[in-house]
């Protein structure tokens, strides 16, 4: 579960609860740095932060923070050669460092404030600070990949700081069986799919009920959906003119990937000799001798998140250097 979603709970619930955060981690871990789980007084749970070995240690700890009203870190060594108790019961073999921090109205006020560049396409960047024994909290947006953080400087060096991106979306060209396997793949992972074609009867809400849908040509798609650098585009129309014609649109714009299904031979013949720009990805996905939509979608998604993976830790370098 994404940490948006996580945050939003946080931000509506009534429940006493205590935010965990994953701030460091060192060699092999399940989840990045980053991540996050919220743990509430009555039991319940969203998001976690391990395959279920630190959750009921979390739990305790949490319990230890609600009732001292303030912050806690907890620490993990999961090697099993330097911690007789951890490292030798899960032996993931890195080491964790995790913020757990009562879900106060102001923790809660920063949140929400996150979620709401989130959901405006922005992303937001979360930064506590350590002021008198207790965090302080302040959230700016976030333009991502290429883009900057806000010019507002602030002298002191945060505690923690987190980046959150908005959904990266997706257009899929052409509305067949394969982009009905990665529409909902990809949703799963946290893409914003919108799937465009010029067939109506394939290209509508009754087919595709949570993503965004456009029918029409190449010129009256590309002008709706106003592609950007941050987006991702996979042609799979299999229709050998159409997607040329989506092709030529799509790349004058340079989006962070351009994904495009078929066999070596039928790109060969849609290319037409042309060496495809670095963004094109041709034959599209892994190269895990996919068959059929379902293994298909496999093989593009996890395309998806390679990729995406990659402009995000660009990016986050770029922040760092700061």
């Amino acid at each position: 579960m994404d940490a948006e979603t996580i945050f939003a709970v946080a931000e509506r619930s009534l429940y006493p609860a205590v935010l965990a955060t994953l701030i460091e981690v060192q060699g092999h871990s399940y989840r990045k740095a980053g991540a996050v789980m919220l743990l509430m007084a009555h039991g319940k749970t969203v998001g976690s932060l391990s395959p279920g070995c630190l959750e009921e240690d979390l739990a305790y700890k949490a319990e230890e923070a609600l009732a001292a009203g303030r912050y806690t870190i907890a620490e993990y060594n999961l090697r099993p050669e330097e911690d007789a108790v951890w490292g030798e019961e899960i032996g993931c073999g890195g080491t964790m460092r995790v913020l757990l921090e009562p879900v106060t109205d102001e923790l809660r006020k920063a949140l929400g404030e996150v979620v709401r560049f989130v959901r405006e396409g922005l992303g937001g960047q979360l930064s506590r600070r350590l002021i008198g024994g207790r965090l302080a909290y302040e959230v700016r947006p976030l333009l991502p990949y290429g883009g900057r953080t806000s010019s507002h400087k602030i002298a002191d060096a945060p505690f923690c700081e987190s980046l959150h991106y908005p959904r990266e979306r997706l257009l899929i060209f052409g509305a067949g069986e394969e982009a009905l396997a990665v529409d909902q793949l990809a949703r799963g992972v946290g893409f914003r799919t919108i799937i465009a074609d010029w067939r109506p009867a394939l290209c509508g809400a009754s087919r595709f009920p949570s993503s965004e849908t456009i029918v029409g040509d190449a010129d009256a798609i590309a002008a709706r959906i106003r592609v950007e650098k941050t987006n991702f585009v996979m042609l799979a129309s299999h229709n050998l003119r159409r997607d040329r014609e989506m092709y030529d649109r799509m790349v004058p714009l340079s989006p962070a990937y351009l994904g495009i299904v078929g066999s070596k031979a039928r790109i060969d013949r849609l290319l037409e000799g042309e060496v495809p720009p670095s963004f094109v990805k041709a034959p599209i996905g892994l190269p895990i001798r996919a068959e059929g939509a379902a293994e298909i979608a496999v093989s593009v998604v996890a395309e998806l998140i390679e990729r995406r993976s990659r402009l995000r830790a660009s990016f986050e370098g770029r922040v760092g250097a700061r």
